[in-house]
């Protein structure tokens, strides 16, 4: 089934792709894993992906003498993380600690564990477009219309006592309006079911964005976040996740599994069943929706998209798609 998965994103299904987060930096591989590059995926998920931006060290970000691209800081993902051989995406170049998408023309959403202060916020850079546009790339500049800073911190999130779950969220706004970017569509509607069909975008272990698909709801239950098998690592804190039936946003990926495990002395990624694990915890997008338009209200910079659904393929396809992702 992962295979059918992956062809659907190739072949432009715009409602495809998820990973999973832990707690603040831990992930696992439900299954098998369905991480995409950019260039790997249809010209809808691109598009989706155009809007999801990686947040860096500001000292690893560092502006060219022309004045019209930045250097990113980075580092061998293998090396780093002292990966075994035949690891996916081991020569890919790492650097982003977090990801967030962008939620009003200047505002981004991501994880409260992520920017906890405006220290942070000060410290942070957001830089879009770090990605793969055609393979064995390696991405180690930004156009400086793709950096951005953290003015303030609009909102957060995050419950600081020892063990304790539930909401994790921050809203950040950047110091200027986000060029030629789109401000992604949150779900406003009915909740999300168990079974429901949903994908990831992010930087896991700061890599180059990745699109993963293959994921459903565990449970929908708990208060602030919902618990779902998706493919994430460290560095996917903050990835929105995608509702793949609607291509709204239902949450931000905030806890879950551990991200890797030792054998024969190197580290190859934690992969469980796709039923197995923990399960990894999203933020329920409904805990700052209300908070998103009054900022947007307060800046005068636009409005959140309204609630209707992208272009789909055949409805008839769409619900069979759904329905077997269901039986991952």
């Amino acid at each position: 089934m992962k295979n059918i998965i992956a062809a659907i994103l190739l072949l432009g299904t715009p409602a495809l792709a998820a990973a999973g987060e832990k707690s603040a930096g831990e992930k696992v591989i439900y299954g098998t894993d369905d991480r995409l590059d950019y260039y790997q995926v249809a010209p809808d998920m691109r598009k989706l992906a155009d809007s999801v931006v990686s947040l860096w060290k500001g000292s690893d970000v560092t502006q060219v003498a022309d004045g019209k691209s930045f250097s990113l800081a980075t580092a061998n993902y293998g090396t780093t993380m002292g990966l075994c051989a035949g690891e996916p995406f081991r020569e890919q170049p790492l650097g982003a600690f977090c990801s967030g998408s962008l939620v009003g023309k200047n505002l981004v959403m991501t994880a409260g564990h992520c920017i906890k202060n405006e220290d942070d916020c000060a410290n942070t850079k957001f830089v879009f477009g770090f990605a793969l546009k055609a393979a064995g790339e390696q991405p180690s500049t930004a156009q400086a219309s793709d950096v951005y800073s953290c003015k303030k911190i609009v909102k957060r999130y995050l419950n600081e006592n020892s063990g304790a779950l539930g909401p994790d969220y921050a809203l950040v706004e950047l110091d200027r309006p986000a060029e030629g970017k789109n401000v992604l569509p949150l779900n406003r509607g009915a909740a999300l079911k168990k079974g429901d069909a949903i994908f990831v975008i992010g930087h896991p272990s700061g890599l180059p964005v990745k699109v993963a698909g293959g994921a459903t709801v565990r449970d929908p239950s708990p208060a602030g976040y919902f618990v779902a098998n998706l493919d994430t690592y460290g560095g996917n804190s903050g990835s929105a996740v995608f509702n793949a039936r609607t291509g709204f946003i239902e949450g931000i990926l905030v806890r879950g599994e551990n991200d890797f495990v030792y054998k024969d002395g190197c580290r190859v990624s934690n992969v469980v069943p796709a039923d197995g694990g923990r399960g990894e915890d999203v933020t329920k997008v409904s805990e700052l929706t209300t908070v998103i338009h009054k900022a947007i209200e307060e800046t005068v910079l636009g409005d959140i998209p309204a609630p209707e659904s992208p272009a789909l393929p055949d409805q008839g396809r769409v619900d069979a798609m759904t329905k077997a992702l269901g039986a991952n």
